[in-house]
């Protein structure tokens, strides 16, 4: 596919010089100006044509928070699938560390310089990635933020693995249940600045508030910056600094495995309750020898599928990003999509004794 002329000197540029040098040189081109041309990126590319036909041949280049993490790399997977399957190439670059925001700013650049067609982001900071998600769209390329979203109009879609509501609201839901009501609790989370996880732990203070949840009490929210040997040390932390800690919420696949590792050779063990969002082969030595009860996650793999097939979505011309327009996205089904752009894969999964043995993910 061939690029404006204008991408072409803004990829060049970008090249051998800093992103706030490129995006001064194309155009003239400010902070602001970008902001105020580009907005959301559903409206310039002009109104959705859910009958437009698929386009092929196109590079979507994944961008997960890390590299090196199994989630992501199962979620990369599905979308690599999926993009196979439609006709389009798959390519993933990244960071080994989820809190390398600079490095995340790197890529983007990166692959805005490849002149790729589409790119699904997970954002580890929502602010940090604007200026250069802005630029790609400047230049055409569509982007999908997944898992972790940037602020909305950075991007043109965002792929949401649930609502964020029923998320933060039922992993209080599972820990109430197994400490009766009862007790202090901690969340362990991943970075202080991680978009999916301060929306989430924002919703379980608010389900908090119920007067049913009077007896429990949140007594620290602690960060292992996605890095199991952070986590490990922060759950101990914990349980050192709150000896009647009751139980621990993990929204994050790194968290809990760390946690759980620590709790099953701790004297804690089947007494200080742990859930949160893990997957199931990561989890399932420690629900089967007692150490967990259970746990939530969706299936990412299905989460980078539904990345990838928006994505191509969006160059094909069939969406826009806006709020109600609908798409198909094979078998998986019809999406529509609400607001600010957001697109929920569907309800989370309850993994226990009795059914993690029929996932693998």
């Amino acid at each position: 596919m061939r690029k404006s002329s204008i991408r072409r000197t803004c990829a060049a540029l970008a090249a051998v010089t800093s992103l706030a040098l490129a995006v001064s040189a194309c155009g003239g081109t400010t902070k602001d100006d970008v902001k105020d041309t580009v907005g959301s990126g559903a409206v310039a590319d002009g109104k959705a044509d859910p009958n437009a036909v698929t386009k092929k041949g196109l590079t979507v280049g994944f961008l997960p928070k890390a590299v090196n993490n199994p989630y992501f790399t199962s979620a990369d997977t599905g979308g690599e699938k999926a993009l196979k399957e439609l006709g389009s190439t798959y390519k993933e670059v990244g960071t080994s560390s989820a809190t390398d925001t600079s490095g995340q700013v790197s890529y983007v650049n990166t692959l805005t310089q490849q002149q790729v067609d589409a790119m699904a982001v997970s954002a580890q900071d929502p602010g940090a990635l604007c200026t250069a998600l802005k630029q790609a769209m400047t230049n055409k390329i569509k982007v999908v933020t997944y898992d972790s979203d940037t602020k909305a109009d950075c991007r043109n879609a965002f792929v949401s693995q649930a609502s964020a509501e029923d998320l933060g609201r039922t992993e209080v839901q599972l820990l109430a249940k197994q400490i009766g009501y009862k007790g202090e609790i901690a969340i362990l989370s991943a970075g202080q600045t991680a978009t999916n996880q301060n929306t989430w732990i924002d919703f379980m203070k608010e389900e908090l508030k119920d007067p049913k949840y009077k007896d429990m009490k949140l007594v620290k929210v602690a960060f292992g910056n996605d890095e199991a040997q952070q986590s490990f040390q922060q759950t101990q932390g914990l349980l050192q600094e709150h000896p009647k800690l009751a139980g621990i919420i993990s929204p994050t696949t790194v968290g809990i495995k760390a946690a759980a590792q620590y709790l099953s050779g701790s004297k804690y063990k089947g007494k200080v309750k742990l859930t949160g969002l893990g997957t199931p082969n990561d989890m399932r030595k420690y629900v089967k020898n007692g150490t967990v009860e259970g746990f939530e996650l969706w299936d990412p793999a299905k989460l980078g599928e539904l990345a990838a097939r928006t994505a191509v979505a969006l160059s094909s011309g069939q969406i826009t990003g806006k709020e109600g327009e609908t798409f198909k996205a094979g078998d998986m089904g019809s999406f529509t999509i609400g607001k600010d752009g957001a697109i929920n894969l569907g309800k989370p999964t309850v993994f226990d004794a009795k059914n993690i043995d029929q996932f693998d993910f």
